[in-house]
């Protein structure tokens, strides 16, 4: 990656909360399915904005040290059926493959992150922010507080 961008508490806060705002006309929404580890934090403030009590996760690994995806691994995945009525949070869809095997087994969920890089665009139901595929984002729950 070229260039780190740091995005903060505020930040994630407002944008969240824009990004409901394009969600309520798609609900209502009984659950929501939050990406670990990056899309539980929005997820919580979906939840607290959308007002949906519901929480899920899907566990998927995909990150390497060096910040390349790597193996895709399914650590654990929700019993919802085809995921109609459910939307799944993340913080960011990069290439997109973990929005396409989320895809593969929930067909009918809607899929929703803060930030969308080019290659994963096509992968999202919606998002809030564009961002270059170079960029990394290192956001509030992954910097050192050092």
């Amino acid at each position: 990656m070229s260039q780190k961008d740091y995005y903060n508490w505020d930040q994630i806060h407002r944008d969240t909360r824009e990004l409901c705002g394009l969600l309520r006309a798609y609900g209502p929404f009984h659950g929501i399915l939050a990406v670990t580890r990056g899309g539980m934090f929005p997820a919580g403030l979906v939840a607290t904005f959308m007002d949906i009590r519901l929480i899920d996760t899907i566990c998927i690994a995909s990150y390497g040290d060096d910040h390349t995806q790597k193996t895709f691994n399914v650590i654990k995945e929700p019993d919802i059926g085809d995921g109609a009525g459910w939307l799944v949070i993340d913080d960011l869809v990069d290439s997109g493959e973990t929005y396409r095997i989320i895809r593969e087994k929930l067909p009918n969920a809607t899929l929703a992150c803060l930030y969308a890089k080019p290659a994963g665009k096509p992968h999202t139901d919606f998002y809030l922010t564009d961002v270059p595929q170079d960029r990394w984002i290192v956001f509030p729950w992954e910097a050192d507080p050092a």
